[in-house]
């Protein structure tokens, strides 16, 4: 072989040693501290919905993804086993046309919603069962999740990036905007960074940071009192969030979105 191919293959094999394959992680990151959060084959270190009474459809395991579905028969998220308080969490996600998802992080609570209303207000129904817990886990419904969410949304075609930039993909979900669009063409799969440390985050998005603010700062509570009125329960837990050690939890939305590569470590307190 040619020095100089010689040289450029070997150039190439280092570069490409740098990088795990997927749901794997390379030598220098399991020296960082990191550790992976999906194995790309099982949901160990989940809440596996299948085991759940009744059993959970609204996530499925494909292509070495976590993929959430569309029109599941409770709408819930999918949950770490493990609580955490200050991590940097990294991700690779692809969302279908016009859909919706998230990543959800210092989670207050859970709450299985009541019976809908009809003509009642989503956040009133979600107030009303804060107010009047139901205990059992129905055939079909909804768990709704009060924390706070990094989101995951096609900017393009989903009605909701047009109800304000802090709803749009990057965002502090209703609270704070991202600084860009920096996303992937839809089908695509994007990487993503969150930094949790004290009341500070970072959201980042494909190399950029679209998100460094604090949970403390006046959009917070600014966009949870106007969704959620300021003497409700959801909003005392949002603008408090006096619980530190929480899950992590990937959002169904109704849409087909693909999660990979999810890895974390713990940041010291």
């Amino acid at each position: 072989m040619h020095p100089v191919t010689r040289f450029a293959a070997l150039a190439c094999a280092a570069v490409l040693c740098c990088h795990a394959a997927d749901n794997q992680l390379t030598t220098a990151e399991k020296a960082a501290g990191w550790r992976l959060l999906f194995d790309g084959k099982s949901y160990a270190g989940w809440e596996d919905p299948s085991k759940k009474t009744p059993p959970g459809n609204g996530f499925t395991i494909e292509d070495g993804c976590i993929k959430s579905l569309p029109h599941p028969n409770i709408d819930e998220d999918l949950f770490t086993l493990e609580k955490f308080h200050n991590f940097e969490m990294e991700f690779d996600w692809k969302i279908s046309p016009a859909g919706n998802s998230g990543v959800k992080y210092r989670i207050q609570e859970r709450v299985m919603l009541v019976d809908e209303v009809r003509g009642q207000k989503f956040e009133d129904r979600v107030n009303a069962s804060m107010k009047n817990r139901r205990t059992d886990r129905p055939a079909k419904g909804q768990e709704y999740v009060i924390g706070f969410e990094y989101q995951v949304l096609d900017n393009e075609k989903n009605p909701d990036a047009k109800r304000g930039t802090n709803h749009q993909a990057g965002a502090l979900y209703d609270m704070i905007s991202p600084a860009k669009d920096a996303t992937k063409p839809v089908g695509e799969f994007n990487h993503s960074r969150l930094v949790v440390n004290g009341d500070h985050v970072e959201h980042w998005l494909n190399g950029v940071k679209v998100v460094d603010g604090s949970l403390t700062e006046p959009g917070v509570a600014k966009g949870t009192g106007a969704r959620w009125g300021t003497d409700s329960k959801v909003y005392e837990l949002l603008v408090k969030h006096p619980k530190l050690e929480c899950q992590i939890s990937i959002q169904n939305h109704s849409s087909d979105a693909w999660f990979k590569n999810i890895k974390l470590r713990k940041l010291a307190d």
